[in-house]
């Protein structure tokens, strides 16, 4: 399991957050609420990149989702301490593993589980994970346990490969979109034809999808130059199979 320098890289995008800030279960989130009738008993856990709330880019995102009919909500998944926008800039020297290593996956899935018992006592009762880079591992770890129930991931990070995707194979329930790319040395080529061997061909019932877009590298979905066309089309192409996706499982 890994990260790299690809994981604290990209391009900050233009546009006004539209959801709130608020407290689930005692964790700070943002919710994106759809201006349209949607199911109260279902929402979208956003597991974000290392970002986390400070990005906006992860929030314009929800807000993306919401406008397709899912209440959404991102956890902070970083008590507080994301990594910092700054490292985006170039030149910056940013101890990603130092980093890392104050916010352990593990955390992350708690931070996620108290959450979704926050939802639940509000009448929550079915779950969709999508989950970004770091967000990959907690999406994988909660459809193992089986308390999410639909999960989508783009350029994953933290997977151990094979293993995780054979255990996904025999004890998840959930059906699973991967979108990939062309360049990414945490989930590379390897990773997605192993993917594809151990899930695809309807080898997993509950559903397997895996896109890939060419030309684009690890944190287009969210963080791509949307100034290159093959970048732009990617992030764009990822989330509308996102949305497809949820729309038929969620």
């Amino acid at each position: 399991m890994s990260l790299c320098q690809a994981c604290v890289s990209g391009v900050r995008h233009e546009g006004t957050p539209e959801g709130k800030r608020d407290k689930i279960g005692g964790i700070d989130v943002y919710i994106a609420i759809p201006t349209v009738d949607y199911p109260k008993d279902k929402v979208v856990l956003f597991l974000s990149d290392g970002f986390g709330l400070e990005l906006e880019n992860n929030l314009l995102l929800a807000d993306d989702f919401a406008r397709n009919g899912f209440k959404v909500v991102i956890p902070d998944l970083f008590d507080g301490e994301p990594a910092p926008t700054t490292a985006l800039n170039p030149g910056e020297n940013f101890d990603m593993m130092a980093w890392f290593g104050r916010h352990p996956a593990e955390r992350a899935i708690a931070i996620v589980r108290a959450v979704i018992e926050g939802l639940k006592s509000e009448g929550v009762t079915k779950f969709a994970a999508v989950g970004y880079c770091y967000g990959a591992r907690p999406s994988f770890d909660l459809a193992f346990t089986g308390e999410v129930h639909v999960v989508a991931v783009s350029h994953p990070s933290l997977l151990k490969v094979p293993d995780d995707l054979q255990k996904y194979a025999e004890v998840s329930k959930a059906p699973l979109l991967i979108n990939s790319c062309t360049v990414d040395q945490v989930f590379p080529l390897e990773a997605s034809a192993k993917a594809d061997e151990i899930l695809g061909g309807g080898k997993f019932a509950p559903g397997y999808e895996r896109t890939y877009w060419e030309g684009c590298s690890h944190g287009f979905a969210v963080r791509g130059d949307l100034s290159d066309p093959k970048v732009k089309a990617g992030k764009e192409g990822a989330f509308k199979a996102t949305v497809e996706w949820l729309i038929k499982y969620l």
